[in-house]
This record gives C-alpha cells, structure tokens and sequence, in this order.
C-alpha cells in the first residue's frame, strides 16, 4: 500500500504571494484579537473581586 501523504508535497511548490499575505494578515488579526482578549481577561479576578468586596465603614 502506497502512502497517499507523500503525493502531498512532491514535487514542492511556492505558494502565491497573494495567498501568502492572506494569511499572514490572517495571523496577524488573530493575534491581535488574542492580545486584546489578554488585556482584559488578565485583570478580570482582581477587578471582579474589588466590585464585590464590601467597603468597611469608618
């Protein structure tokens, strides 16, 4: 039986440059998208717990 992967990439070949910089500003959105999510799911516990905390009255 004959692997059907190694047809995959034989003979190589270059990719289009426009499918080259679809991707990377595809990438370059996700991680965008992933650094924004950061910014504000990092802080999210210490903010949730400063709402609920209860001010002591002085």
């Amino acid at each position: 039986m004959e692997n059907p992967f190694k047809k995959i990439a034989s003979p190589p070949q270059e990719v289009p440059e426009e499918l080259k910089h679809k991707i990377m500003a595809d990438v370059a959105r996700i991680k965008l998208f992933a650094d924004i999510t950061d910014l504000f799911t990092s802080n999210y516990p210490s903010a949730a717990s400063a709402f609920f905390e209860k001010k002591k009255k002085e």
